[in-house]
């Protein structure tokens, strides 16, 4: 017979701050098995950040991350897309630094995605099981008993274009792949750049933007099949301000004039939107000098998660 002893204690590396760790006695003669704490923490802040250039922008995500833990909650688990760089490339010792593991998904050039969690990421899938791409799109992982999409949807170009009829053969495969990762895991975040508006509230202009990429009723069919699978947009489920966008073009003082669009998401299962707390997008990151031209999303959940072994 085995039995389990329990110690309580509190983890000062997780949000929730509280630990159990399990110390298993075996029968006499059989020795002590000790395995690493098993980690259960009350609050997960998940965050999603298109950094458009890891290279030229790690020291604003550091920097983030860091105020993010000043301010008395640390994010957990952020996903970060456009890195723009190999994964020879990626800066993994900066981030142990900061106290995260990290799991890339790394194109030259144009794309890239990245999850990094202060807790162990296990069963790590890059791009959509299935669907032929040569584009790093996606990556995704177990946090604890919570599995963590991050995703760079294609931009489509225009509609019409070839770009744009990949954007939906890429939207309709992400879709049949989602329906079998939530029957699997019940605890499911999908956040990136999804560069789709969910509607006119999340476009400065409608009427002049109508039809438009990101803005495109085939755009937010798909959009909407997301969330018939059973997820939840997590900005919507709070109050937010007037003009909530999370990218604004670099011309023209788009910014400063708050012309931008909500195009940036995070999307949660039924399982865990009880637990949502909050949610919003933080437009600090936006007035750095040489910054993003998206700003990250923020969601903070409220319940029992359990993080894995340490």
């Amino acid at each position: 017979m085995l039995t389990m002893i329990v110690n309580v204690v509190f983890d000062t590396s997780f949000a929730g701050r509280l630990a159990i760790t399990p110390h298993f006695c075996n029968p006499p003669g059989q020795g002590l098995n000790r395995p690493g704490p098993i980690h259960f923490f009350i609050f997960m802040k998940l965050a999603t950040w298109n950094i458009n250039s890891l290279t030229v922008r790690l020291p604003q995500v550091l920097d983030w991350l860091v105020a993010q833990n000043a301010s008395g909650a640390a994010v957990d688990v952020l996903a970060l897309q456009e890195l723009k760089l190999t994964d020879d490339k990626f800066p993994f010792d900066a981030f142990a630094e900061a106290g995260y593991q990290a799991a890339c998904f790394g194109q030259k050039t144009y794309n890239g995605v990245a999850l990094l969690s202060r807790q162990p990421l296990a069963q790590v899938v890059r791009n959509i099981p299935g669907f032929a791409d040569e584009m790093a799109r996606v990556i995704s992982a177990d946090v604890g008993d919570v599995r963590v999409v991050g995703a760079y949807f294609p931009n489509g170009q225009e509609p019409g274009s070839d770009k744009f009829a990949y954007k939906l053969r890429w939207l309709q495969a992400l879709r049949d792949w989602l329906g079998g990762e939530l029957a699997e895991h019940p605890r499911l975040v999908l956040m990136g750049d999804f560069n789709i508006t969910f509607d006119d509230l999340d476009v400065w202009d409608p009427v002049r933007l109508k039809d438009t990429i990101h803005c495109t009723e085939e755009e937010r069919n798909h959009l909407r099949a997301l969330l018939e699978l059973g997820l939840h947009d997590a900005v919507r489920l709070f109050p937010q301000p007037e003009k909530n966008y999370s990218w604004w073009d670099y011309r023209n003082m788009a910014f400063r004039r708050k012309q931008g669009l909500r195009i940036d998401h995070i999307l949660l299962s039924d399982s865990l939107r009880s637990a949502a707390l909050a949610c919003a997008i933080d437009v600090t990151p936006r007035r750095n000098e040489r910054p993003s031209d998206h700003a990250p999303v923020v969601l903070t959940l409220k319940g029992n998660f359990s993080a894995g072994t340490g």
